[in-house]
């Protein structure tokens, strides 16, 4: 059978049927997955067609993804940081969704708060067990959707389930319908997508599940979950590790329109970002992040990346207010008491700051030279110069100008005397065997003895 596609205008064959293969052994993809060794990444060499979304945009799990891997959030931390959410995803809500449990007293409280903040964006959603009475605890508690587990490789559907796919679809099936029952949006958790037989299984039963939305005529969505981190984004790489493919089978042999598919993916191989990237550029609309990666394991996608990505994919930022980004940096460090590496990209304290001596002199002549993107504006944080053995007086004169916000005619020239007394500081320090940066503080201390003048230019 052809039908015309309106958005590629081409005629495309649509007879492509999958049935469920019932196997009565587990494909574990054992050629790829070893298990003894690091898996391997195999071609097919076909390609997929890229097909952006006419709109596209971030959901959160902090607070369900996020806390299982943390001390859990007070009320007032996850109430702070959804306040930041809704502040950073813009009045377009480009941050659509925040995902939360629903189980403990704290959970219920912190859910409360957030949905008494009366926000439109990021709309409060759940995660639940597969239990009639779990799903009549998030109906009770207003939750319009929310994220079911039906995990669908052979891993999981034969060891962890002992069912065979049959059983498993016919449960999962079973599990949506009493969702849908109560009135209650589902999200279904493809778990572990990337070591799934995805013609054997996924496809076939994400058909059941757009049969049963078409006759419900209820949206049913399906978060794609990479589970392990295996989702690779190379052109031409075989399934089930090709997030392109994926994306792309979900769409056009399952036929769920790109605003019902969400892809959810972890770091194990440091492809968190690239992937959700990719999934975004062949169709799906949302990706699912969790604020500065933090998840099980080695953590998701950070959901301060993807702003970041957005940007560069849109060319605009819609309205997002990325200065949040650092507010949120800070509050995690301040409030929660929670390190961020100091190189992390966007939220690391050093993630801007440069210690070569020849880079800081490339900086005090024009920080374009050196810094990403104007960081002072987009995200509040200017740029920085670690003082160290191979600062040199650019450096110094850079810290100084940065930290005291010195500009036009109060700013301190590299040939000044007073660089020189505090480079001839800097130098004593790592004659005498020291190899670590010297701090803020320590070098205010030693211009308060050296050269104190310079505080009066910062008044």
């Amino acid at each position: 059978m052809l039908e015309f596609n309106k958005r590629t205008n081409t005629l495309e064959q649509t007879q492509y049927k999958y049935a469920l293969q019932d196997v009565s052994e587990p494909n574990l993809y054992r050629e790829i997955y070893s298990y003894d060794e690091i898996p391997k990444c195999a071609f097919n060499h076909r390609r997929v067609p890229m097909a952006p979304p006419d709109e596209i945009w971030i959901t959160d799990t902090t607070f369900r993804d996020g806390q299982q891997s943390r001390a859990p959030y007070t009320v007032k931390q996850i109430v702070d940081l959804y306040d930041m959410l809704h502040r950073l995803g813009g009045p377009k809500g480009i941050i659509r969704q925040s995902e939360f449990f629903l189980y403990s007293d704290r959970d219920k409280q912190a859910v409360y708060k957030c949905l008494e903040r009366g926000y439109q964006y990021p709309e409060v959603t759940s995660w639940i067990r597969a239990t009639k009475s779990d799903f009549q605890l998030a109906k009770d508690m207003g939750m319009k959707e929310s994220g079911i587990l039906v995990s669908c490789s052979d891993y999981h559907i034969f060891k962890k389930l002992n069912m065979t796919r049959k059983q498993a679809l016919d449960h999962y099936m079973a599990i949506v319908k009493s969702a849908i029952e109560v009135g209650i949006k589902p999200r279904c958790h493809f778990e572990d997508i990337t070591r799934a037989d995805f013609y054997g299984f996924v496809v076939p039963f994400a058909l059941e599940l757009r049969k049963l939305m078409d006759e419900s005529k209820i949206p049913i969505k399906i978060r794609a979950c990479d589970t392990l981190g295996y989702g690779v984004s190379y052109s031409g790489a075989a399934l089930p590790r090709s997030v392109p493919g994926v994306i792309y089978g979900l769409r056009h042999h399952a036929g769920f329109p790109s605003e019902l598919i969400e892809w959810h993916g972890h770091n194990d191989f440091y492809k968190a970002v690239s992937n959700s990237a990719i999934a975004w550029m062949y169709g799906a609309a949302a990706v699912n992040c969790s604020l500065l990666g933090i998840g099980e394991r080695t953590g998701n996608t950070p959901l301060e990346a993807m702003v970041i990505e957005y940007a560069q994919l849109r060319g605009t930022t819609d309205g997002m207010d990325t200065r949040v980004i650092t507010e949120i940096a800070e509050y995690y460090e301040k409030e929660i008491g929670y390190k961020i590496p100091e190189r992390t990209p966007f939220v690391g304290r050093h993630f801007n700051v440069t210690q070569a001596g020849i880079h800081a002199d490339g900086l005090l002549k024009d920080e374009e030279i050196y810094n990403i993107f104007d960081t002072g504006k987009l995200l509040n944080r200017p740029v920085g110069v670690a003082i160290n053995t191979h600062s040199g007086l650019a450096g110094i004169a850079h810290w100084i100008n940065n930290y005291f916000g010195l500009s036009g005619s109060k700013r301190i020239d590299k040939k000044d005397e007073k660089v020189a007394k505090l480079k001839d500081w800097v130098d004593q320090q790592y004659q005498t065997g020291r190899v670590t940066a010297i701090g803020d503080e320590e070098l205010l201390e030693a211009m308060k003895l050296l050269t104190p003048e310079i505080f009066d230019l910062a008044l």
